[in-house]
């Protein structure tokens, strides 16, 4: 700092121009507080500028011999190194996404992301973990961890629709993450018409990718530094006739691979048991390695390098033990009443001849649709007796509608009538087991129970009548009372319910039928396929336990924040026991609160059994966990099932739980559901039963069950107690060679202050922040990270574990990657 007064003719002065010194030429004073400098540049060009007092802080006479002074603000300095040292807090800390983040992260996570993800720059790689080993968390660790290190500022995660808020929350609630999912407003809101363009932390409904070619046209004009892709699998395609036959989400697929950097799929069930389909699908990874026609045995290579899989019975704790419990499942069988076989036979005679009518449809889309329709009718059948009634009184009121309006028009009788939409069978075949229940459901009501062979307007005259009787007969179950199901599991909820609740001890009942430990709080989830008999549960539980209250319900129907509520019921309150859902909550919901599971009704896709089972055997889960399977004796479909379940109790005695693994692969959901069919239309015939009851062993054999084990391990990685302690003692070197969170506090605070900020402790460690500088605010829009920095915080804090105080507001952790704290850093290094 000088004072004005020494600039003369000839000084050497630094602080006029930036980044050089003047040399003044002549000083005209105006007053005692203004003169007005003429000077010379570096390359000699004049200048003239009036300056005033208060720029002599900023003035500085430059001494011939010495390029610089030490007269600068040490503070500013020592500020300015905090802000570098923070930003390059990844150097000291190799794990600062874990220590950042609100997850205490498992030896196998560690392994994923930062020993074979990290290290993988581009990263095109296959996380193939079992279900429930935390794929979710590993890709968010991923995805902070390259946000901190200045490696990602765009990013889109591809999902299932019904996953995609749960994905949301984790996200924001772990990682501090804001993800935003691209629904139609979005699309239609877009202010530059591509709303893809203009979000930078995205997640994207997969079918409403695939299905879309306007919003794949807006794609291709984008471009990523990660995309995740959630559920892979379904980007499937296959060698048919020597020729690859490729789907919209294998498309879909290879689109994406072009438009990013790094690119990770994630699937538990990457490998269908075709070498040649996973051949393909691993050319969305590395195309130029696996293009070309398959050949069997000339492919075949090592792709360690590409994947990681650990199956669940290998995962362990940092203490050595097994990370998930053992898992059993029990076939319960019962035969149905005189009365209820009546109506069984009845019913499936009528879908048989219908089925039998339908092969005569020109139409393959409305064939395919009739088929569909009198499948869904036969699930209902094994369901409930409310649930066959209700379909039946609906099926026949459309039915009498479609009449009504047909004989509105004055067609003939021998016309042919309009029948409407159709399913593709593709569709049916591809995306219907898969697609999200609440869409399942409603697909259900609106095709299944119109469809009809029908071709004339006699030929539906006929039907009506014959769904009268059968809807009669339907009626006179529901009223008898006589429902063996449901005696059944009414016997297994007295045991595990009512005594314990009496606080008895152990149970008195029969516990050959239901061989289960004793347990002092049990909550049970009960699986259903469809809503009446949802309803109907729900009503019998409730009278059965005497208490309202003990009984929640999830189903597709249900919005977001009702599922929620339920599900949050279930597992925290201790009056609610029994959860009745359909596979509603098969998606995405956690539910390790219980260990017992029913299948009140079993599904048609054999996937569905251990998707459901993953709802309570997953991370987190310290029960042995048990299933029991609910099947009707000498019905058509039920003989079909009670011979793949008995096989399968059989090789779980030798293969544990791991025969669970693999049962999709063993017998796929397409193979199984024309088994049940096939039942359903000719299992009168001994030669058929005896065929399909072949196909079912052959199936479950146990050579073939070890041959899947071994493909399902693929590249598979090892978990020893010696690798997870290896494990540990780097976490506890990262975690004393991380920058200290004191040293971000230390320098957040001067620098905020600085800033213009205003921030004031209100418990130790925590602190409240009652105004945010809108410069501050403005560098967090400029840098787009998705999070919007907030004028106003209740509480903040530096540490983890000053998070969640009882009794306290939360706070938010101000760390690394945190848009207020790389606001601040930004501001302070450019000033």
């Amino acid at each position: 700092m000088i004072q004005l007064e020494a600039l003369t003719r000839g000084t050497l002065v630094r602080g006029i121009l930036p980044h050089q010194s003047v040399t003044v030429i002549d000083a005209k004073w105006h007053g005692s507080d203004v003169v007005e400098l003429t000077y010379k540049d570096i390359q000699g060009y004049p200048h003239t500028e009036i300056l005033f007092r208060d720029r002599e802080s900023t003035l500085e006479i430059v001494t011939d011999g010495r390029p610089w002074s030490f007269d600068g603000d040490g503070a500013l300095l020592r500020l300015v190194s905090e802000a570098h040292r923070i930003r390059l807090a990844h150097l000291s800390d190799p794990l600062l996404a874990v220590h950042t983040s609100d997850v205490d992260p498992l030896p196998h996570q560690i392994t994923a992301v930062y020993g074979e993800m990290l290290t993988r720059q581009p990263l095109r790689f296959l996380l193939a973990d079992d279900p429930g080993a935390g794929k979710t968390i590993m890709a968010g660790l991923f995805i902070r961890e390259l946000l901190i290190r200045g490696d990602l500022q765009r990013c889109l995660i591809v999902c299932p629709g019904s996953l995609a808020t749960q994905w949301q929350d984790e996200l924001f609630h772990k990682f501090d993450l804001s993800f935003e999912i691209l629904t139609n407003d979005r699309i239609a809101a877009a202010r530059t018409g591509n709303a893809l363009v203009e979000m930078t932390l995205a997640l994207a409904p997969l079918d409403k990718l695939s299905r879309n070619e306007d919003l794949q046209a807006k794609l291709r004009s984008t471009d990523w530094d990660l995309v995740v892709v959630d559920e892979a699998h379904k980007l499937s395609a296959s060698f048919f006739g020597g020729e690859v036959q490729e789907t919209k989400r294998y498309k879909l697929g290879k689109l994406l691979s072009t438009l990013t950097r790094h690119f990770l799929l994630m699937t538990a069930t990457p490998h269908n048991g075709k070498e040649e389909d996973f051949q393909l699908f691993l050319a969305l990874l590395d195309g130029d390695r696996f293009e070309g026609r398959f050949r069997d045995g000339a492919h075949t290579c090592d792709v360690s390098d590409l994947m990681r899989r650990l199956v669940k019975e290998d995962l362990l704790k940092f203490d050595g033990k097994p990370l998930f419990p053992e898992r059993q499942a029990h076939t319960v069988q019962y035969v149905l009443s005189d009365l209820e076989a009546m109506l069984y036979k009845q019913v499936t005679d009528y879908v048989k001849e219908e089925f039998n009518r339908a092969e005569s449809l020109v139409n393959d889309g409305r064939k395919g649709t009739v088929g569909f329709a009198l499948t869904i009718l036969q699930r209902r059948l094994a369901s409930s007796p409310e649930a066959i009634y209700q379909s039946l009184r609906r099926r026949r009121e459309r039915l009498q509608r479609w009449l009504r309006e047909e004989e509105l028009l004055k067609r003939g009788q021998e016309v042919a009538m309009d029948f409407g939409a159709a399913i593709d069978p593709e569709d049916w075949d591809d995306d219907f087991e898969e697609s999200p229940s609440s869409e399942r459901e409603l697909q259900e009501q609106e095709v299944a129970d119109r469809a009809s062979a029908a071709q004339t307007i006699a030929e539906l005259k006929t039907e009506i009548a014959q769904l009268e009787k059968l809807e009669e007969l339907a009626l006179r179950v529901r009223h008898s009372g006589k429902d063996r199901k449901w005696e059944e599991l009414s016997k297994l909820l007295q045991m595990l319910l009512r005594e314990r609740m009496a606080g008895n001890g152990e149970p008195k009942t029969d516990r050959s039928l239901f061989p289960v430990p004793y347990s002092l709080s049990p909550k049970l989830v009960i699986f259903t396929e469809h809503r009446d008999t949802l309803n109907y549960l729900s009503r019998q539980i409730t009278t059965l336990i005497g208490r309202s209250e003990a009984v929640v319900t999830i189903h597709g129907g249900m919005g977001r924040e009702e599922r929620k509520k339920a599900e949050e019921s279930f597992k925290q309150d201790v009056a609610v026991q029994v959860l009745i859902a359909t596979d509603a909550a098969g998606e995405g919901i956690n539910l390790q609160r219980a260990h017992l599971m029913v299948n009140y009704d079993l599904p048609w896709n054999p996937n569905r059994l251990e998707q459901r089972f993953g709802r309570i055997h997953r991370i987190g889960q310290t029960e042995v966990c048990h299933c029991w399977n609910l099947v009707a004796a000498e019905t058509r479909e039920g003989d079909v099932y009670l011979a793949l379940l008995q096989k399968l109790e059989v090789e779980q005695a030798a293969l544990g739980g791991k025969v669970f693994d693999v049962l999709g692969k063993a017998i796929a959901g397409k193979e199984l559901r024309e088994l049940l069919i096939e039942a359903i239309r000719y299992g009168d015939r001994p030669e058929v039963r005896d065929r399909l009851n072949r196909v079912v062993s052959d199936r479950l054999d146990p050579q073939q069950l070890q041959e899947l084990l071994a493909e399902r391990a693929l590249a598979q990685d090892s978990m020893d107690t010696t690798k997870v302690q290896q494990i540990r003692q780097e976490m506890e070197r990262a975690e004393a060679r991380k920058l200290q969170p004191h040293f971000i506090a230390a320098f957040f605070i001067e620098a905020f202050e600085r800033l213009g900020g205003t921030i004031r402790q209100r418990e130790p460690k925590r602190y409240e922040i009652t105004h945010v500088p809108a410069v501050i605010r403005q560098r967090d829009r400029e840098m787009g990270r998705g999070e919007t920095v907030l004028k106003r915080y209740e509480r903040v804090c530096f540490e983890k574990d000053q998070r969640y105080l009882s009794g306290k507001p939360a706070a938010v952790l101000v760390c690394p990657g945190h848009p207020l704290l790389d606001a601040t850093l930004g501001m302070t290094l450019e000033r």
